[in-house]
């Protein structure tokens, strides 16, 4: 074989993956889209998120708290290794809240979840004062919010460039610009690409995003996933203005602030519009009124990458052993996961995190 692992898609979820089999002895091809490939890694909101995942799934909140809690040592080896810092905040981040009766019935959720994860689900509830006094910005309209505590927040860019600067390092080989149109399996894969190129590999992961849908029933794969737009607002630089991350605005390590973002609807349509824009500044200016005279300086819509249930999904082929499906629309808070604790699973090593819950079977249930 050409190489042990062909990983088809080359974004974070793609290159964590791939860090993680290099820095377990393996031979990893990564194969890329082009320019024009719809890219979450590129356009996502940064958050390493705890809170409020698997609230219906307690194992998806083990599975974000585990990989939250290997990010930091995550980021320090990618930064050592490739002298490229990874930019980390994990002092907790918060749910605003506008109203008394949607605090308190995120709460009482929080709450049954809690009692499920036997206790580990560090929160606690700030009123306005209280928090007032952690974040002197926030507006009249907050009425509280919920602080985790083992929320925080990234940035995706420094994050993806680490990753490909390591891959590099460690041997592994990155394909750019490719279009995987046809996998076979005479032995091992043989993998061809509409440009003629060819790449065999022993195994295959398809770690595509969106790209999965196409190819996963080659592979035997349902892979029922749909894209879901995310809009996104940029300030220009400021000075300190917000001490944690929320899912309505974060300041970056370089000083703007994102705001977002959306979720609709609208098939592969990535593009920005002014009435989802023009409510993504609405409520930003509604949590923290100093933005309202914040210069706004880029705008974009991504897609994310979303399960008929919100989960991720890891599952190996029943058709083509050896092939990977590995999907999800949290890829930033889970590439800690996907680094350190995947490639056990890949290699269905006796340390291996259990992940049954997450394959495709669950979509059989009548």
């Amino acid at each position: 074989m050409e190489t042990d692992y062909a990983i088809i898609g080359g974004g974070v979820v793609g290159l964590s993956v791939a860090w993680g089999l290099l820095r377990a002895g393996k031979t990893v091809t990564v194969i890329d889209g082009d320019d024009g490939s719809f890219r979450a890694s590129r356009g996502n909101f940064g958050l390493v998120w705890v809170q409020s995942k698997g609230m219906n799934q307690p194992r998806y909140a083990k599975w974000s708290q585990q990989s939250a809690g290997l990010w930091a040592e995550f980021a320090q080896e990618l930064a050592h290794n490739t002298g490229q810092a990874v930019p980390l905040e994990q002092r907790g981040g918060y749910d605003l809240h506008f109203s008394e009766e949607s605090l308190q019935k995120t709460v009482d959720d929080y709450e049954v979840l809690k009692a499920k994860l036997d206790g580990d689900y560090p929160y606690e509830v700030l009123g306005h004062n209280a928090l007032r006094k952690e974040e002197p910005h926030i507006g009249p309209k907050v009425v509280g919010a919920i602080l985790h505590h083992q929320d925080g927040h990234a940035n995706p860019l420094k994050l993806l460039m680490a990753l490909a600067a390591d891959l590099h390092r460690m041997g592994g080989r990155l394909v750019n610009g490719k279009t995987v149109s046809d996998i076979q399996k005479p032995d091992g894969f043989d993998i061809t690409c509409s440009d003629g190129t060819r790449i065999s590999a022993a195994k295959v992961i398809l770690a595509a995003g969106l790209g999965a849908a196409t190819l996963g029933p080659k592979l035997g794969f349902q892979a029922p996933i749909r894209p879901q737009r995310g809009q996104v607002l940029i300030t220009e630089k400021l000075p300190k203005l917000i001490n944690r991350p929320s899912l309505i605005a974060r300041q970056v390590d370089e000083g703007g602030i994102q705001i977002g973002a959306t979720n609709e609807e609208v098939g592969h349509n990535d593009r920005v519009t002014q009435s989802g824009l023009s409510g993504l500044a609405a409520d930003a200016i509604a949590a923290y009124p100093a933005l309202a005279k914040a210069q706004l300086v880029r705008s974009w819509g991504a897609l994310r990458v979303l399960s008929p249930d919100g989960l991720p999904i890891y599952q190996e082929s029943r058709d083509m052993p050896g092939a990977f499906l590995v999907t999800c629309h949290s890829g930033i808070t889970l590439a800690a996961a996907h680094a350190r604790l995947l490639p056990q699973w890949l290699e269905k090593s006796d340390h291996a995190p259990n992940l049954e819950v997450f394959s495709e079977d669950r979509f059989n249930l009548s």
